[in-house]
């Protein structure tokens, strides 16, 4: 059996190109998808025409007010770096619903999202097959995500995403071994609180409205699980597998919430709040609450 290949460091840039930069792009976000009046859009939008809030400049008028103004929506919409990539490589300079670049730009975000997994999957450690498998993926999907926007949109991005889910699944059962499966469980609004889930394969689980407070996610492989509404407060994801921004930006946590090292804490959870050391106990004795 060959030996699993010992874990390399996430490249940096690489994550960072993998983020949108809404200073670098076109607004193409507020130009292109439509949403109607819900929930998560105080209005309703066509696809193709630019939001209300949208400047001249392509800035978003009421960007620090998106919650408190009804649009929570756009908070959890992440495009993973593709709109700056497309409108560089279009050489978009101003909010436009060109055809091309409505056709490119989610096939470009699903393969930016692709790369996300694909990069993480390379800093686990993993038998040096396995390795060379994402290394290969990786490299066939840059390719595609570095074509202009008619090759994008040429692109079969639902077929190269289900070849990867194989993959990224192989991944998954080597990089937390003996961990229960419950890929797809219907979980909504269980009350999971305190749950010890370390290593669980939570893959496309829907986990909407679900009490999570305190659960304890080490580990775990949170691919696609739907955590619109999911009470994080106090939960451990440290080490959780294919975690998201969008994701954990759709869910509620708090100070206490600990995120994989990747991943920003929402502005609207507040402040993270500092790590404790456990003392340790003395010899003979019962120990403090810290030590339990």
């Amino acid at each position: 059996m060959t030996p699993p290949v010992p874990a390399a460091d996430a490249p940096a840039d690489r994550r960072r190109e993998l983020r949108a930069d809404c200073s670098a792009c076109a607004g193409l976000c507020c130009v292109l998808p439509a949403f109607a009046a819900s929930a998560d859009f105080a209005i309703d939008k066509p696809a193709g025409r630019a939001c209300v809030h949208l400047t001249p400049d392509a800035h978003c008028g009421i960007h620090a007010d998106l919650r408190q103004r009804g649009f929570p929506g756009c908070t959890v919409f992440d495009c993973f770096g593709a709109g700056q990539r497309l409108v560089q490589v279009a050489a978009v300079e101003r909010p436009v619903a060109d055809p091309g670049v409505a056709a490119a730009f989610p096939v470009l975000r699903q393969l930016h999202e692709l790369l996300w997994y694909l990069t993480e999957a390379a800093g686990l450690p993993l038998p040096a097959p396995l390795r060379a498998e994402v290394a290969d993926l990786t490299g066939r999907t840059e390719a595609l995500a570095a074509g202009g926007p008619a090759a994008l949109a040429a692109v079969d991005a639902a077929a190269v995403r289900a070849g990867a889910g194989e993959l990224l699944g192989r991944v998954s059962a080597a990089a937390r071994p003996g961990g229960r499966d419950r890929r797809d469980a219907d979980l909504v609004g269980a009350v999971l609180r305190g749950a010890d889930l370390r290593r669980h394969g939570l893959r496309g689980a829907y986990l909407i409205g679900a009490d999570l407070r305190g659960a304890d996610l080490r580990g775990a492989d949170l691919l696609g699980a739907d955590l619109r509404g999911a009470d994080l407060r106090g939960a451990d994801l440290t080490g959780a597998l294919f975690l998201t921004r969008p994701q954990v930006a759709a869910a509620r946590g708090d100070g206490a919430t600990r995120l994989p090292a990747a991943l920003e804490r929402p502005a609207h959870w507040g402040a993270a709040a500092p790590v404790r050391t456990r003392r340790p106990r003395r010899p003979g004795g019962r120990g403090g609450a810290a030590g339990r």
